[in-house]
């Protein structure tokens, strides 16, 4: 069942806190939490003009960013980069918590 969700709720900066994720669902915590040490995140930073900076571990700890643009329909986030498109339903957002389930 799809649902409207308010695409100002997604605004911001987003980790992931893989440690949280169970049965398909991934949670997201705002990028300035506290998250227990990794080999790296993955994060994303949905802007208010539909612009989109994706963040993934680099192969030597440093990690790359790229750009983007993202849309909301309903409750289906779309992340387009250069190299393809992340579909997302979101089942939960509000300012402490996002939790996404890849979407086909």
């Amino acid at each position: 069942m799809s649902r409207d969700i308010s695409p100002g709720t997604l605004v911001g900066s987003w980790t992931h806190s893989h440690e949280e994720d169970d049965e398909g669902r991934q949670v997201f915590r705002p990028a300035d939490g506290d998250f227990p040490p990794s080999r790296g995140r993955t994060t994303f930073t949905l802007l208010p003009d539909q612009l989109a900076l994706v963040g993934a571990p680099g192969p030597d700890d440093r990690g790359t960013t790229t750009d983007g643009t993202w849309s909301l329909d309903g409750d289906v986030l779309r992340i387009a980069l250069p190299r393809g498109e992340a579909t997302y339903q979101v089942l939960a957002a509000d300012a402490d918590r996002l939790e996404l389930r890849p979407h086909r």
